[in-house]
């Protein structure tokens, strides 16, 4: 299961909308790795002029890149986090997740960083299991 959902959101989502602070904040409970690298991603981009930020780093277990994973495989999570943040995500590999500014879906440096080029390069043996 990728969220631990309160019996209060689950009775909110049963009767109506979601307030999308209370998913978010689901979010960052369940999956505080996750939450915490995209939110150190966005701090890095706002506080700079680079066009994005990314992480290279592995996740320290399993347990983490799973956490990573599940987070940006959902439209719901990823979306909200993206909104939360003020950000544009993208992702490679099974840790490489990129942080760009909103406005930068139709520039050249995402669409490099989410060719199917990119993806290849950034390949190897260690990415083949996860």
């Amino acid at each position: 299961m990728s969220l631990d959902v309160s019996p209060k959101l689950l009775a909110e989502a049963e009767n109506g909308a979601v307030r999308e602070e209370d998913f978010v904040d689901t979010v960052r409970t369940s999956l505080p790795y996750a939450y915490d690298l995209i939110a150190s991603l966005a701090v890095e981009l706002h506080d700079g002029k680079a066009e994005f930020t990314d992480n290279q780093t592995p996740p320290p277990s399993e347990k983490e890149r799973g956490q990573l994973l599940r987070a940006l495989a959902s439209d719901a999570i990823r979306g909200s986090l993206e909104r939360h943040f003020g950000v544009a995500l993208a992702f490679q590999n099974c840790h490489r997740v990129a942080a760009f500014r909103p406005g930068a879906r139709d520039s050249e440096t995402y669409a490099r960083f989410t060719s199917t080029r990119s993806q290849i390069l950034n390949q190897s043996p260690e990415f083949r299991d996860c």
